[in-house]
């Protein structure tokens, strides 16, 4: 057991340091950093000028829309690369699987430019 619990000693180790590296470069900042704020510095801003209403305030769902989009076909290109570059390695099984996944990302797609997700009025 103590053998397998050694195995995990270096990712603790990068964990530690990572951290200690973290609180560091944050401590440096502040402490070289000039501390002045100004009523300037401590305003709302958005976009340039005062919020005008709460920001928790109700969305579109298009907007939920597009950003799932933009994951399907993020985690998409995510997907080909490592595929691509191993396609000659993983064989026939490899390539239908792959095919599959895209074949449900592209029902998703059409699903969701048939209900007018990336139709903006």
């Amino acid at each position: 057991m103590n053998e397998l619990l050694l195995e995990y000693l270096p990712i603790l180790i990068f964990l530690g340091l990572a951290t200690a590296m973290a609180c560091v470069m944050i401590g440096a900042s502040w402490l070289v950093g000039p501390q002045r704020p100004d009523p300037e510095k401590l305003s709302a801003y958005e976009c340039g000028f005062d919020a005008f209403e709460d920001a928790r305030g109700r969305f579109d769902v298009r907007f939920y829309l597009v950003s799932i989009l933009f994951i399907i076909f993020d985690l998409e290109v995510a997907f080909l690369f490592p595929w691509a570059v191993s396609l000659s390695e993983i064989g026939q099984f490899g390539f239908w699987s792959m095919v599959v996944f895209l074949g449900v990302l592209t029902v998703g797609f059409i699903y969701e430019w048939r209900k007018g997700a990336l139709e903006w009025e």
